[in-house]
This record gives structure tokens, sequence and C-alpha cells, in this order.
């Protein structure tokens, strides 16, 4: 059975997860894409700020903070 799909904003922390869709507008990908968070790409949640926004998350071997908006538009699954 397939695993849900789930917003990076709605794992907790410590997990890791898989990018698996990116839904944010055109314009917003290629910054993202050249920062390395792909589709297919693992990540980890590291943390929230007090008021959820931003979120900061390990991809790669770095940290890179991400917008609560735009982290809600990036859908991943629990890695196995």
């Amino acid at each position: 059975m397939p695993a849900t799909l789930q917003p990076l904003t709605a794992v907790a922390l410590g997990t890791s997860v898989t990018v698996v869709e990116i839904k944010l507008p055109p314009e917003s990908r290629p910054r993202l894409m050249e920062m390395g968070l792909l589709v297919g790409t693992a990540v980890e949640v590291v943390r929230f700020a007090p008021l959820g926004d931003p979120v900061e998350i390990k991809v790669r071997g770095y940290n890179l903070t991400l917008r609560k908006h735009e982290a809600e538009q990036i859908l991943v699954r629990p890695n196995e």
C-alpha cells in the first residue's frame, strides 16, 4: 500500500521524508532546484519557528529555511 502524501509542514520534527511533488508556481521552482530541493530528494525536518514560520529542513547535508507557505506546497512521503 503506498504511503500517504503530506505537506512538509505536517511532518514531525526529526523525521526523514522524500520529496514527491512540488506544487509551487513555476517562477518559484528554479530557486529551490538550485538549492538541491528536487523530487526524489530526501529531507529531514529540523525545526519550526515559534509561530510555525519559517520551517528549517536538512537537505543534501545543509540546512535550508523555507517559508511556511512554500513548505505547505511541497508534498512528501515517509522514508522506509
